[in-house]
């Protein structure tokens, strides 16, 4: 049976939501016992366990939230594949100093050169930075967008996406939308202008989007938003997935 001084104080860590210090105080005690270490030094390294768990715990609930569709990471990247990507701007990026500046990233480039590898490895970083990121594909959102403006929940949906630190949009261009759809697509461009970032991938060249947008008007005003304050990837070239799909047939 357990002193009742330790049962009370594994109930105070309990009440005070310490879940590692719980874990790892009684070993640790026997630690810094053989160790002769201070009382400073033992809390010190008490604090260490619960700090580091609790950023891990943080960063795990970020990646939940942002609804990534893989967990892509920069190191993954084969730059090599690329090579009119420059490295050190996708580093920059990868700080994440953009999304503090309220600034955009545009990845553009054909199919299967690795923009939405990049753009999911960008949006990891900042859950690692403590950012928000929400994850859609173009035609997800815009169907997301009209479905909560049916159930008359649009003013709700717009108000929490604004909420988010970075929000990744992927594959614009795959499916033309439905002119709607774009003047919605348009609103949250325009509620995040100067206060919230985009990463935004697409296959289609800047002259060619009214082919999905419908409106030549709402093409230019989106694209005025979305390139004011703006850092552009250029991914053209042979096809990422499609050289790693011949590389292992050849394996």
């Amino acid at each position: 049976m357990k002193p009742p001084e330790q049962v009370e104080l594994e109930a105070h860590l309990r009440e005070l939501r310490l879940p590692s210090v719980l874990r790892e105080y009684a070993k640790t005690a026997k630690d810094a016992a053989r160790g002769g270490l201070s009382h400073e030094v033992y809390l010190l390294r008490l604090c260490a366990f619960e700090v580091t768990d609790r950023e891990a715990r943080t960063f795990a609930k970020r990646i939940r939230e942002a609804r990534l569709p893989s967990r892509k990471m920069l190191a993954d990247f084969e730059f090599a594949a690329m090579p009119s990507l420059e490295p050190m701007q996708v580093h920059r990026l990868a700080s994440c100093e953009f999304v503090d500046r309220a600034e955009n990233v545009l990845l553009v480039g054909s199919s299967g050169t690795g923009k939405t590898h990049l753009a999911t490895a960008i949006a990891v970083e900042a859950c690692k930075r403590k950012k928000s990121v929400r994850f859609f594909t173009v035609s997800q959102l815009v169907e997301i967008l009209l479905e909560a403006r049916s159930d008359r929940m649009l003013g709700r949906l717009r108000a929490k996406l604004k909420k988010v630190n970075l929000l990744v949009l992927d594959e614009l261009g795959f499916v033309p939308l439905p002119p709607s759809g774009a003047e919605l697509l348009f609103d949250i461009v325009s509620d995040r202008y100067e206060r919230g970032s985009i990463a935004l991938t697409t296959n289609l060249p800047f002259e060619e989007w009214t082919s999905v947008l419908a409106s030549e008007a709402l093409t230019h005003a989106m694209l005025d938003r979305l390139t004011h304050h703006v850092h552009i990837l250029e991914m053209n070239g042979q096809s990422y997935r499609l050289a790693q799909s011949l590389a292992g047939r050849t394996r």
